[in-house]
């Protein structure tokens, strides 16, 4: 039986890692973090783990802040997820507090309450339990899940259902 040998699992050196970990900053903004461990599945050591990054930074291939907005506004737009799920992602990636805050910024407040109220009535209209308060319950539940807060949710639950 023949084994395959994965892209992740060469070894590289530090003149071959370079322009591997830059096309890969190139092709998509990238945490700090995703590019730091990248390049220790390169088998590289922190010393030039570390120098690789600062070289990074320097160049303009990493920014966190701009990873920051970019990570922010593409979960809300394409997966319509809220700030709260953002802002936890964001902190697995290791972002600061301070970048972390400015992609929350990108974030349009009117398309965010567009978007929650559109997505509790899709919710809200799927769900066949005919118990309004278990209706709202399911949607609540729904929405606070993809990272909404819940303030939010059910004063717009209990408009909407006041319509």
């Amino acid at each position: 039986m023949e084994q395959t040998v994965s892209k992740a699992s060469k070894k590289y050196s530090p003149a071959e890692a370079l322009p591997a970990i830059t096309r890969y900053c190139a092709y998509q903004e990238r945490s700090h973090q995703e590019v730091r461990d990248k390049l220790y599945s390169y088998g590289l050591y922190k010393a030039n783990v570390e120098e690789m990054l600062s070289k990074l930074i320097v160049e303009g291939f990493l920014n966190e802040e701009r990873f920051a907005k970019a990570f922010a506004g593409g979960k809300f737009r394409i997966k319509k997820w809220g700030r709260n799920k953002i802002a936890h992602e964001l902190e697995a990636h290791r972002v600061t507090p301070r970048c972390i805050e400015k992609g929350l910024r990108e974030i349009d407040d009117s398309d965010y309450h567009k978007t929650l109220r559109d997505l509790l009535k899709k919710k809200l209209a799927h769900i066949t339990d005919s118990n309004v308060f278990k209706k709202r319950d399911k949607a609540a539940r729904y929405a606070i899940g993809k990272g909404y807060e819940p303030e939010l949710v059910w004063r717009f639950l209990k408009t909407d259902a006041n319509e």
